[in-house]
């Protein structure tokens, strides 16, 4: 006797399974209103910033799609607050720590020092 082996059935007209989860960075096709396309200058420490993600990538340190995991997956509040080179150093800072690259501890203390010579709070 042949048996026939039927898939399970997905409920079709389940909304929430026929919608893709968005997270709070994915905005595409949504309203937003007018992109504004202007140039600006950046500032030294974006051009850091690109420089320290092109380097660390050629040296095999991080992947485009490390960088991209660690900035969607930023809170909310920070991502708001955050301008495009505050999510790239932060996701850069915890791509390094997830890989085993530098510590948490070596992490604070190099702050502290650049804060100290920059006379600022870390």
């Amino acid at each position: 006797m042949l048996t026939r082996l039927v898939a399970p059935r997905v409920a079709g007209n389940n909304r929430a399974m026929r919608e893709p989860i968005r997270g709070h960075h994915d905005m595409g096709g949504l309203p937003a209103g007018r992109v504004e396309k202007t140039e600006h200058d950046y500032a030294f420490w974006e051009k850091r910033v690109d420089a320290l993600n092109v380097l660390l990538a050629a040296k095999g340190h991080l992947r485009v799609d490390e960088m991209r995991k660690n900035i969607e997956a930023l809170p909310p509040d920070a991502y708001d607050r955050m301008t495009y080179y505050e999510r790239w150093i932060s996701a850069i800072a915890n791509t390094l720590l997830q890989r085993g690259v530098l510590t948490a501890d070596e992490l604070g203390r190099k702050m502290e020092e650049i804060a100290r010579r920059e006379g600022v709070s870390a």
